[in-house]
């Protein structure tokens, strides 16, 4: 408790604070502007922090990613244009709503959501971190390197039904970590003899290009749509936001809460899925959980706080595994993995412990930065509905500029700017011809991780079964195979009883890595998971449509 106060000290410094609040600030006009995400906001902000301490530095990225995340719900409500990925389901009923004038209802809903699953999934960080770093003691090399494979499959998998090129644009993103000099025995790959990329491809100048670069490039496909402004028919008085009344209604509405942010944090914490995913999940409970579905597409109440509470708890989630075994859950931890390195913080399972005072930093400005970002939204409401009335143009070119100067400044080299019009260009194509962006940048990021715990685990011992055969590593070997077969079984649409089959022999390998753990609650939950996939298998072989038939001894139709 002493660590968590004076964590809360260091960041209430004023110098701290304010660049914290600026980071809020900034955050939520550039995730308001819909095609400017959180993570481009946190590149774009990343080469101002070099000169700041690690605390103000990640205060100040913390802040960004907050508000990033909360911004995109203003211009779905009042836009219906999603500002980021994770408010897309916020558009089903808040632009309804507005529609209907009642702007500050659903403005308020969306705000007060957002504040309250940051601030249930900062708790929960805290809770919970320790303990996992605890357990991420236990996985070793063998597990880690297994672990960045089920990261990267579980991504690849999760992109659209497109595995394949999911799996292609992870092999990418790895291909480019492995260019430049090899970390553990200092071994140059892949430069074909130029000496400009021996120390490969920073993370800063590839980051910007493939996110924020290939975006505006999609944004203006020609001049008619790069002439265009945004606006359309916003009023022109920022609308009110009614605080107190939504306060009231997320009270009544707490199941509704409580839920979203579970499945938030559930979503945050499987390497790669992020708030584009819980906020859909997050939404379609609350309609099936709902007294009232047909309301749903309407203006559902429901329907604005279930993605709103989820998006925000996930970033709680993806941080959570980030600070206690250092793999990012999301695009965004992605980036604030890279800030973490710049400023010489290597996040892992010892992290919490060798850093108390800087990881719980991180913690209370993930908390405050959510209560922060109430108050900034009403300022940055009226500052929105200004931007957006700009041409396209004019904004995609302020912040091309920016970004080349943010490359320029990470060596003060034009070779990083280079890299990223050159990831740009690869960024854009890959979106142009299906490819997901998610697996490549987690390829980039997980590569050295992957490559060290690699030749770590063959240094202590030459045997590959290590990598099957000890407890962690065996479970992501299941646990990788398994989102493989989920995979396939929803693009081809495999019959219940063939799944259930198929899935048995997987979910006995995951009962055995879990019953050979140590202590009593992985053990008990190999068992329940056992007895799961049995009775899966009994509904669908026994229990199709609720009955058997007794006559001819086969389920009824």
């Amino acid at each position: 408790m002493a660590v968590l106060f004076s964590a809360l000290a260091d960041i209430m410094q004023p110098a701290t604070f304010a660049l914290m609040a600026l980071g809020v600030f900034g955050g939520l006009v550039v995730g308001a502007i819909p095609g400017f995400s959180a993570t481009m906001a946190i590149v774009i902000i990343l080469p101002l922090t070099y000169s700041l301490g690690a605390m103000p530095g990640l205060a100040v990225m913390i802040g960004v990613a907050v508000g990033g995340m909360s911004g995109g719900l203003v211009s779905a409500m009042l836009l219906g244009i999603p500002g980021t990925p994770g408010s897309v389901a916020t558009t089903f009923d808040g632009l309804p709503l507005v529609r209907r004038g009642e702007q500050g209802k659903a403005l308020g809903l969306g705000v007060w959501s957002s504040c309250i699953g940051g601030v249930l999934s900062g708790c929960a960080l805290i809770v919970f971190a320790p303990y996992l770093g605890r357990i991420g003691l236990e996985i070793g090399p063998w597990g880690y390197f297994t672990m960045v494979l089920f990261a990267l499959t579980i991504t690849a998998s999760l992109s659209s039904g497109m595995l394949l090129k999911g799996l292609i644009a992870a092999a990418a993103g790895l291909l480019a970590a492995s260019v430049g000099e090899e970390e553990m025995n200092g071994v140059t790959r892949l430069t074909f003899g130029n000496r400009a990329i021996d120390s490969g491809f920073d993370f800063l100048p590839l980051m910007i290009g493939v996110f924020a670069f290939s975006q505006l490039l999609s944004d203006m496909p020609n001049t008619k749509v790069a002439r265009r402004t945004l606006a359309g028919e916003l009023p022109q008085n920022s609308p009110r936001i009614q605080h107190l009344w939504a306060i009231r209604e997320l009270l009544k509405r707490w199941t509704t809460v409580v839920r979203s942010t579970v499945i938030g944090l559930i979503v945050g914490v499987i390497p790669a899925t992020g708030a584009s995913i819980s906020n859909i999940l997050a939404y379609d409970q609350a309609k099936r959980n709902s007294k009232e579905p047909e309301q749903f597409g309407k203006g559902a109440y429901d329907g604005i706080i279930a993605p709103e509470t989820a998006n925000n708890a996930t970033q709680g989630g993806a941080l959570l595994m980030l600070m206690a075994l250092g793999i990012p859950g999301d695009a965004v931890a992605a980036v604030l993995l890279a800030a973490l390195v710049i400023h010489n913080v290597i996040p892992g399972p010892s992290f919490i412990t060798d850093e108390p005072g800087l990881a719980y930093g991180i913690f209370v400005a993930f908390i405050l930065s959510h209560l922060l970002m109430v108050v900034f939204q009403v300022i940055s409401l009226r500052f929105f509905l200004k931007v957006v009335s700009l041409p396209i143009y004019i904004m995609a070119a302020a912040v091309l500029f920016y970004c080349a100067l943010g490359a320029y400044t990470v060596n003060n080299s034009m070779y990083d700017v280079w890299v990223m019009i050159a990831f740009g260009a690869l960024g854009f194509f890959m979106t142009r011809f299906g490819y997901p962006i998610a697996p490549f940048v987690l390829g980039v990021v997980l590569g050295g991780i992957a490559e060290v715990n690699l030749i770590r685990a063959l240094s202590i011992s030459s045997d590959y079964m290590l990598f099957v055969t000890r407890p962690w590593s065996l479970l992501f070997v299941g646990l990788m195979l398994l989102s493989v077969l989920m995979a396939i079984a929803a693009r081809h649409r495999i019959s219940a009883r063939a799944l259930a089959l198929l899935q048995l022999p997987l979910l006995l390998i995951i009962c055995a890595a879990l019953a050979q753990m140590s202590g009593v609650v992985r053990p008990v939950l190999s068992i329940i998971i056992l007895v799961g996939a049995l009775f899966n298998i009994y509904k669908a072989f026994y229990r199709k449509d609720g009955a058997k038939d007794p006559k001819r001894g086969r389920c009824q139709n």
